[in-house]
């Protein structure tokens, strides 16, 4: 009957509308073309390609705000330890006089709390994680801070110390830094580890992978110098220097003004190896610095193309809101009119047949 043929095509419009009234709501619902990845066709390898550089950029993005945010810590410690480096290599050392003996106490005894204050910022931590540790994350690399003012180091160069006089004071310069740079047990204030070169005294700074092929340091050590080179009165190493330069200063008495020539040409080894600290430390800071801004326009560039290539996914797996709601509403019109037809349709063919 021909009423019926129509009925039944208009049925089959309605289900295709119906149909596509859903595929429209799901989209408005979630943004997506399909939430099925298979339905995107050839553009699926394109798709998957993006997602993964997408998370790859996240990936380096989230690494270097991680690195970053030790480097802001160490600068913190590397800005405390280059003030006291500063404060008595061009303060205090500077005031070491044979002809004013009484203020050495004084003096020793900042240098004592100075020394247990370099100690601790050596072990700063940042996340739970030593930043002068190297690989050892677990333990610190000064293990007896509190200690440093009496430990093996300290106990050497005071011996020494107490030994100036008689045109020695070369000798004891010399002994001060052989001190400072033993690293046997008993002596070094530093941890087995980052003194032993087959740990961490040989193993290279810890780096932060900041792009395809490409790792940047940001480590440092608690014992030796990073990127710093250190010049002039020296161990080599700017935490050696002010450490042997502190506790110099911890071992003086008036006793040792007895002998002005010899208390002189120390005073002067301790000032110019405080003032080495002092010059490598803001050495260290500065190469810090310029890594800190490395990695930030690294992590602006990744940021940069993380937007782009989401936006080239967007093209491929998001819908058009505004067009989504058009059809939607259009499909929604054509739905109703669909069912006022089939409705009419029937009503008339029933007519027809009882009659």
């Amino acid at each position: 009957m021909p009423g019926i043929d129509t009925i039944a095509r208009l049925d089959n419009d309605t289900a295709v509308l119906r149909a596509r009234l859903l595929t429209l709501t799901r989209q408005q619902a979630t943004g997506l073309k399909s939430e099925q990845p298979a339905d995107l066709g050839p553009q699926l390898p394109r798709a998957l390609s993006l997602r993964a550089e997408i998370a790859r950029r996240d990936t380096y993005g989230t690494l270097i705000g991680q690195a970053l945010s030790r480097t802001e810590a160490t600068q913190q410690a590397l800005g405390r330890l280059a003030e006291i480096a500063r404060q008595f290599g061009s303060t205090i050392a500077v005031k070491l006089d044979a002809n004013n003996p009484d203020v050495l106490p004084l003096y020793a005894s900042q240098a004592r709390q100075a020394l247990v204050e370099v100690g601790q910022l050596l072990n700063a931590q940042q996340g739970g994680e030593y930043l002068f540790g190297g690989s050892d994350f677990a333990n610190p690399p000064v293990p007896d801070p509190d200690g440093l003012p009496t430990g093996g180091m300290a106990a050497q160069i005071a011996a020494a110390i107490g030994s100036l006089g008689g045109g020695k004071a070369a000798a004891v310069a010399a002994a001060t830094r052989a001190a400072a740079l033993d690293d046997s047990a008993g002596v070094t204030p530093f941890s087995s580890f980052v003194t032993d070169p087959s740990r961490g005294g040989g193993e290279p700074r810890r780096s932060v992978v900041s792009a395809d092929g490409t790792a940047t340091p940001v480590g440092l050590f608690a014992n030796r110098n990073a990127a710093a080179t250190s010049s002039g009165e020296t161990t080599g190493a700017w935490a050696r220097d002010l450490l042997r330069g502190l506790a110099s200063i911890a071992a003086l008495t008036p006793a040792q003004a007895t002998s002005p020539p010899d208390f002189k040409a120390l005073a002067d080894t301790i000032r110019l190896g405080l003032q080495s600290a002092s010059a490598a430390l803001a050495d260290e800071q500065g190469a810090l610095g310029q890594t800190e801004q490395q990695l930030a326009g690294l992590r602006t560039r990744h940021g940069q193309m993380h937007d782009q290539l989401r936006a080239q996914l967007a093209d491929i797996e998001e819908v058009d809101m505004a067009e989504v709601l058009t059809r939607m509403q259009a499909t929604k019109t054509a739905l109703e009119a669909s069912y006022n037809a089939i409705g009419t349709i029937g009503s008339l063919s029933l007519v027809r047949y009882l009659r």
